[in-house]
């Protein structure tokens, strides 16, 4: 099986890493979550609906829907948390939060089962530093606005008609989604990070650039 591996990246000021990433990760596994499966017999079943939710950020000029799951959003918030932690509170600094998208394939006692990559996104984050109150509102609006096209990139991508895990059977259910929320069933993920200290300069610039600009229209 080849793993699909799709790459974004975005720039944000510190107090915006959360929502944005909230916002990229809430939606994708939007489009990867199905409802909990209700099996009759073997082989027959019936899926839940879905619920969605509107969320309005708090820093960055941007509305993102996610599944309306607090036991998903809590796990969500705790990893993005972790990453945010691991950044620091420096200045400028780089680093990335990779989400992928699995399933097991059972292994012969005393092994434990194989964990098989089908779908990774990485997601390159560049945490600037601004100089005052004017360049952050002109940042939250033009990283609303790359949200913005990051999410119709997300949609794009996922409406693809590329390989998903099949359908699985009641007894193969946990090899394919993740079933210990009650309320929603995304399939079998992981989310880990990774961050570099420096900030490339290029990235930067560039921002700074797009700021002054604005500035001086």
């Amino acid at each position: 099986m080849n793993c699909r591996s799709e790459a974004l990246e975005v720039s944000v000021e510190g107090r915006q890493v959360d929502e944005a990433m909230l916002a990229l990760l809430h939606t994708i596994l939007l489009h990867r979550s199905t409802g909990k499966f209700h099996y009759k017999k073997e082989g027959t079943y019936s899926i839940g609906t879905v619920g969605t939710q509107d969320i309005d950020c708090d820093f960055i000029d941007f509305s993102f829907v996610r599944v309306s799951s607090d036991e998903l959003d809590r796990v969500i918030r705790k990893a993005v948390g972790e990453f945010k932690d691991a950044m620091g509170n420096g200045t400028d600094g780089m680093g990335q939060i990779s989400l992928e998208f699995y399933q097991k394939k059972k292994s012969r006692w005393p092994f434990s089962d194989e964990c098989i990559p089908w779908e990774v996104w990485s997601i390159k984050v560049n945490v600037v530093n601004l100089a005052n109150e004017q360049e952050r509102q002109i940042c939250r609006e033009k990283v609303g606005e790359k949200l913005g096209e990051k999410v119709i990139n997300i949609v794009e991508v996922i409406n693809r008609h590329e390989y998903l895990p099949k359908m699985p059977t009641q007894s193969e259910v946990d090899n394919v989604f993740d079933t210990s929320l009650k309320d929603v069933q995304p399939y079998l993920y992981k989310i880990t990070f990774q961050i570099t200290d420096t900030l490339g300069t290029s990235v930067s610039t560039t921002m700074r650039r797009l700021i002054k600009d604005t500035l001086a229209l």
